[in-house]
């Protein structure tokens, strides 16, 4: 039996190819507004990120979601990643 293809993308803080699964998407969506989109359907320009929280703070202090989505992230959406994660809320 054929296996299924992984479909692939890349953490822009690290740079690494990982399983889609494996990263959390973050979206701006069409009326301008950034959110964290779990179910990786949402539409809009996306950016993924490791789910990590060395990565999640690495992406903060160098604020790399305003450059990948073209618009000015608040620190509110970086706060949220790192909470989640040392919460646990992110698998």
């Amino acid at each position: 039996m054929k296996s299924r293809k992984v479909p692939l993308r890349k953490c822009v803080v690290t740079n690494e190819m990982k399983p889609k699964k494996d990263l959390i998407r973050i979206v701006r969506t069409p009326e301008g507004e950034v959110v964290i989109d779990f179910t990786g359907k949402k539409s809009g320009r996306g950016a993924y990120v490791s789910n990590s929280k060395e990565c999640f703070e690495e992406a903060k202090k160098k604020d790399v979601f305003s450059r990948h989505l073209n618009i000015k992230v608040s620190s509110e959406i970086y706060d949220q990643l790192i909470s989640d994660r040392t919460k646990g809320d992110l698998s």
